[in-house]
């Protein structure tokens, strides 16, 4: 009797993944929590002789967790970021990464929206008004439309062209700005923008929609920011990191840029010490845009099913961060 398909897998997978995996005579499962320290990340690894695969939440993955994790043969996430896996680290080692590439996207287009939404009406500010008693200072937060605004894109992948539909049947002017996409998968009713810095000062909202990588990190640095349009609104649910906070706060503090939605930090979660967090113009959220309740099902489903595939001797390539892996592991 060949031994049974071990799979570690974090206890925040949802339950249709998991009976996905449970209903599978050949598979075993074994949970650990979402936040689980990385020495003790390793530490379970070093109790079995040997893991196939492991469906990863937020938990960091590299060197130090493959040499832990004795045959491996996938890592399959819950969602579509990869920048806590180390892609080429995995990738020598033969190893496919795996993502949902079309699990969450629309939560993460209605909450942009949401939050372009909560910015226009100023949401946070007016419930405040209502719940402190100060209803008489109401006309001086005059909340505005969102009709005839310009929105500029920066990433008009999955996600990015979700808002663009979103945003266009609401009656704004959508641009957007995405160099690796190309006219074929160009968004009709979309103007493409060719540069980031000329397009900053014409944009009253801007959203990004772009991974984390070396080029992204910092990308919109106080050069960048100060760029946006007097008046302006910046919306981030892409990752911490690609903001730089710093100047955020000192450009909203200015009242150069009029308010901004935040769904990610750096570092998560933020220290209450963030002076971001203490502006009534800034509306945060816990780095949740794409866990609705249906994209969590959406999302368990895909990532068991992701590696399972890959167990099985397959796998789908659109679902690969690292193919040439995913080739690799069906020979």
């Amino acid at each position: 009797m060949s031994r049974k398909k071990r799979i570690l897998l974090a206890h925040i997978l949802g339950s249709g993944g998991k009976r996905m995996l449970n209903s599978r005579q050949d598979v075993e499962c074994v949970e650990f929590h979402n936040t689980i320290t990385p020495e003790a990340f390793r530490q379970l690894f070093n109790q079995f002789d040997y893991v196939d695969g492991v469906i990863l939440g937020v938990t960091p993955f590299g060197a130090a967790e493959l040499d832990a994790a004795r045959g491996l043969r996938v890592v399959s996430r819950i969602g579509v970021g990869f920048d806590a896996v180390d892609i080429p680290c995995l990738t020598e080692a033969g190893v496919p990464v795996m993502v949902c590439a079309n699990a969450n996207h629309r939560a993460v287009a209605e909450h942009t929206l949401g939050f372009i939404l909560g910015l226009a009406k100023r949401a946070g500010e007016l419930d405040s008004l209502v719940k402190q008693g100060r209803w008489q200072e109401r006309y001086d937060y005059l909340p505005t439309e969102i009709e005839g605004r310009r929105l500029l894109i920066v990433g008009l992948g999955r996600i990015g062209s979700r808002v663009a539909q979103l945003a266009m049947a609401l009656g704004m002017d959508v641009s957007a700005y995405d160099p690796y996409l190309d006219e074929a998968r160009w968004l009709a009713g979309v103007t493409r923008v060719t540069s980031l810095d000329e397009a900053l000062p014409e944009a009253d909202y801007v959203t990004l929609h772009c991974p984390k990588t070396p080029e992204t990190i910092g990308m919109m640095d106080a050069q960048r920011l100060g760029r946006m349009k007097r008046g302006a609104f910046l919306v981030n649910t892409a990752r911490g990191g690609i903001v730089d906070e710093g100047a955020l706060f000192l450009l909203l503090v200015e009242k150069h840029l009029a308010g901004a939605a935040l769904d990610v930090f750096l570092p998560e979660p933020p220290t209450q010490q963030n002076p971001l967090l203490s502006l009534p113009n800034v509306i945060c959220s816990p780095h949740l845009s794409g866990v609705s309740a249906e994209a969590v099902e959406r999302m368990g489903m895909m990532a068991a099913r992701n590696a399972l595939e890959v167990l099985d001797g397959g796998g789908d390539p659109a679902n690969a961060v690292n193919p040439s892996a995913l080739a690799l592991a069906a020979h």
